[in-house]
């Protein structure tokens, strides 16, 4: 329980880390630390490594590695624990979902057999460095000798999309790889498969992500996906909103105006929370001093208030962490380091959908395609495992019913397993666990009045602006109600306290907390710990 009096997030982490150590020194917990946290993850990956694909009994153990993966991880969210508040809620969460990823791409299905990945390799036809002759198109600026430089300029001016792969002068071309036959093949194939959540470049990429650009369709023989809208050479969008980009320039724009846009966001999120008490874990707090809210004496909104900027919290925390992805694997290392994983459209620039969605199908709209998407496929997959063990139709109503609650449960799992880990006074099945539960239901009662109103045909008679509108103020009103259940969790529990800025201009000017400074990274993120033995000595978070 927090203890009354504490006025700044700095004192709130400060009294967490004592708890955090007390509970180390009393060997009631266990630091969590690295590379001793990632012993499952490794155990998996070497099993991968092994081909079973024609070893019966090495493909059979893989029951008995996924469970002393399950026990590890198990073992990891019942007696870890975390100093940093992000990385307490990570221990927790990330142990859950690494478990339930694994049982995805091994149990589930089987990675070795089913999954394969666009590769290039060397064309035959110019494996001794011949290309044909006259200009050649580059990818991403990478080109054949024989094309001229002012060629190559007007290729880079114009950006025009890439046909050919060129590299030293000898073209590739591209291919669906399965499992390798050679080891450093395989491992960098099972290193990609293991953290590739969203399936970009693979055979099962998830549903909502743009397909690749035409000419590598048509490369790889496949025809082109046309429930997707290509705007023009540059990018296509999919239905739900997210872009893929063709060449790494534009991607790099458009990722770096993203991230300096959402880090002032982001600094003026976090400079709002520090100057309320709710944030800090007081959830029954009146309501900040600075604002009109509490002058109003209006309890409804500052609950609103509170909630806004929670979800704001958020939502551009997660923005701003996804768009690294693009920025350090295609603009930073791109194909140089990386190969094909480095390419623009190897990496979408979006994780989230369009909000267009949420107007169009209400909740559904909120959780199936505007918000991120990538635990999707690990959510799916257990899902599809068991309907077609129970020979039921995934597309069917009872179908579309399992694999909702399903999903919704494994979310409230992850998300519970994050807060049992946190340092603070949390209800991980009360409030998470409930949260995500509530939404399955809601998602139900939503889908069966839908249909209802189709059937009467008052959808049909209905303006498409009312439909949008009434979706919206449903959806947010929905929320309004349940998402404290989560919300306060997370001020409980100490996730609000996370500084994901290095520096801040804001609270450097005085408008945060009263110990607030410009350089916002003040308490360590980790720290090298010598424990009483090896195992217990290592870099801890």
């Amino acid at each position: 329980m927090l203890p009354p009096g504490l006025r700044t997030p700095r004192a709130v982490v400060l009294y967490y880390d004592q708890v955090y150590f007390d509970l180390i020194d009393s060997h009631k917990a266990h630091p969590f630390l690295y590379p001793w946290g990632t012993l499952g993850a490794a155990f998996v990956i070497l099993y991968l490594l092994l081909d079973h694909r024609k070893a019966p009994l090495l493909k059979a153990a893989r029951w008995s590695v996924f469970g002393l993966l399950c026990l590890f991880q198990g073992w990891c969210i019942l007696t870890n624990r975390a100093r940093h508040h992000a990385s307490a809620f990570g221990v927790g969460l990330l142990s859950f979902w690494g478990t339930l990823w694994v049982a995805s791409i091994m149990i589930a299905n089987d990675c070795q057999m089913e999954f394969k990945r666009i590769e290039c390799r060397i064309k035959p036809s110019t494996a001794n460095g011949d290309t044909p002759d006259g200009d050649t198109t580059a990818v991403n600026g990478t080109s054949s000798p024989k094309a001229s430089q002012d060629s190559n300029l007007r290729q880079r001016r114009n950006l025009a999309p890439a046909t050919r792969i060129y590299h030293n002068g000898t073209e590739y071309e591209l291919f669906w790889q399965g499992f390798p036959n050679s080891f450093f093949a395989r491992l960098d194939w099972v290193a990609d498969a293991f953290c590739s959540f969203r399936g970009v470049g693979w055979n099962w990429q998830t549903s909502g992500i743009p397909p690749p650009p035409a000419w590598v369709q048509a490369q790889l023989g496949n025809e082109s996906n046309k429930d997707n809208t290509t705007h023009d050479s540059r990018m296509t969008m999919s239905r739900t909103g997210i872009r893929r980009f063709a060449n790494r320039r534009d991607l790099f724009l458009d990722t770096i105006k993203s991230i300096a846009i959402a880090y002032i966001v982001l600094d003026l999120v976090v400079t709002l929370m520090h100057r309320d008490p709710y944030f800090y874990g007081y959830t029954q707090d009146p309501g900040p001093s600075y604002s009109y809210l509490t002058t109003w004496q209006s309890q409804t909104l500052t609950q609103i208030y509170r909630r806004l900027l929670s979800l704001t919290g958020i939502y551009i925390a997660l923005f701003t962490i996804f768009k690294l992805g693009p920025l350090s694997f295609s603009c930073l290392l791109g194909p140089r380091f990386l190969g094909l994983r480095g390419e623009a459209w190897q990496n979408p620039a979006d994780m989230f959908g369009s909000f267009r969605l949420v107007m169009d199908k209400g909740l559904a709209g909120w959780w199936g395609g505007w918000w991120h998407q990538t635990f999707r496929f690990g959510f799916e997959a257990p899902a599809t495992a068991l309907l077609d063990a129970m020979n039921i139709d995934k597309k069917s109503t009872l179908g579309r019913l399992v694999s909702l609650c399903i999903a919704f449960f494994l979310s409230g799992c992850v998300h519970a397993c994050g807060s049992f880990t946190q340092l603070g006074d949390t209800r991980p099945l009360m409030g998470p666990m409930r949260f995500f539960l509530l939404q399955a239901g809601a998602i139900m009662v939503q889908t069966a009045f839908t249909h209802q109103l189709k059937s009467l045909c008052i959808m049909e008679r209905c303006p498409q602006l009312l439909r949008q509108v009434t979706n919206v103020v449903v959806v947010h009103v929905w929320l309004y109600y349940t998402s404290p259940l989560l919300i306060d969790d997370f001020a409980q529990g100490g996730v609000w306290l996370f500084e994901p800025l290095p520096f801040s201009l804001l609270r450097g000017l005085g408008f945060g907390a009263p110990d607030d400074q410009f350089f916002a990274w003040w308490h360590g993120l980790f720290w090298w710990r010598t424990g009483e033995a090896w195992f217990d000595t290592g870099i801890a978070l």
